[in-house]
């Protein structure tokens, strides 16, 4: 299993997403690391059907970004 992410690692996240919105770039790769951290957060979580399904959306959407 996964283990759940760090705070550091969603600091870093969030702040590679404000340089992609103020200077522009490629989300495809931020739209992964999205969806990795949430998957190791909702597979610490495994009676949150909430969390699992937005765990899935964003793989999904990571998955359609990385197809175009």
């Amino acid at each position: 299993m996964s283990h759940r992410p760090t705070v550091d690692e969603i600091a870093a996240f969030l702040s590679d997403l404000k340089a992609l919105c103020t200077i522009g770039g490629s989300p495809v790769e931020l739209a992964d690391r999205k969806a990795d951290l949430l998957e190791r957060i909702s597979d610490t979580m495994p009676d949150d059907q909430e969390a699992a399904d937005v765990a899935h959306a964003a793989r999904a959407a990571a998955d359609e970004a990385r197809e175009r």
